[in-house]
């Protein structure tokens, strides 16, 4: 990723961006780091504003897409803050709202959601992908380097599976749920179980049935159960207060049974 956004140079090979070598950060490329590398002496404006400075932009201009980009991200009102006055989410927000300041077709996105706390970058992550869908992100596509296999599932529509020690595209995966994502979808779930798989080399994971259940029909296989406890739970449901008819979780509740 650092390659691609122009921040370190291949060992051997080259990298292009429109048919041209990468030699420095290129147009139109912007990164989010997973740390929220701000300066610690600038406000959220003046944080905001340091890519377009760097561009040379007019103060006027820079001042009204700074805003702008402050207010997409949700940071309306504390654009005279500085770093140390905003939590975790805060801080990250106003990465993304640097990187968005400068208008970039593609977004690099370095694990930008793995040093918050879970509700936190849910929140974030949800927000992200609302904006995407409304089309208010004035860019044309994200890359995203991720370790969270739900949240690859969630947000990409392309996955590239790594190997290490050499690193290698190991899989490719084509995600063509629509936005917005359900985590409970069966479909979705069959996704992460697969790409678990992959990554551990465990064996891949059945796939669900017309009803949406895992492993269903004929070669469906069931737990080991003793003959005694089948026949304990026969006679519960037999006799009082069930008297043959019983809910599943009621029966599972009562006598502790998976």
């Amino acid at each position: 990723m650092r390659i691609i956004a122009g921040l370190v140079a291949p060992t051997s090979g080259d990298a292009r961006c429109r048919g041209e070598a990468i030699l420095g950060p290129p147009n139109g490329v912007a990164i989010v780091f997973q740390s929220f590398a701000l300066f610690p002496w600038l406000t959220v404006l003046q944080n905001v504003e340091l890519g377009l400075e760097a561009l040379g932009t007019d103060a006027e201009v820079r001042r009204k897409r700074a805003l702008a980009a402050i207010d997409l991200i949700g940071l309306d009102g504390f654009e005279s803050a500085y770093p140390k006055e905003l939590s975790g989410g805060m801080r990250q927000r106003v990465g993304f709202a640097r990187a968005l300041v400068v208008h970039p077709d593609l977004l690099l996105m370095d694990e930008a959601f793995s040093a918050l706390d879970v509700l936190t970058a849910e929140t974030l992550r949800t927000d992200l992908i609302d904006l995407w869908i409304d089309g208010r992100l004035p860019i044309k596509s994200i890359l995203i380097v991720t370790h969270n296999i739900e949240e690859a599932v969630l947000m990409c529509d392309r996955i590239l599976v790594f190997s290490s020690n050499p690193g290698r595209v190991a899989a490719e995966v084509k995600i063509d749920l629509p936005h917005p994502r359900n985590r409970l979808d069966p479909t979705f779930r069959q996704l992460v179980d697969q790409l678990y798989a992959r990554m551990t080399q465990r064996p891949q994971a059945r796939a669900p049935a017309i009803e949406g259940i895992p492993g269903t029909g004929i070669g469906m296989a069931l737990n080991h159960v003793s003959s005694n406890v089948l026949s304990g739970l026969i006679e519960t449901l037999a006799g009082p207060p069930y008297s043959g008819h019983a809910d599943l979780p009621v029966l599972a509740g009562s006598l502790q049974l998976d």
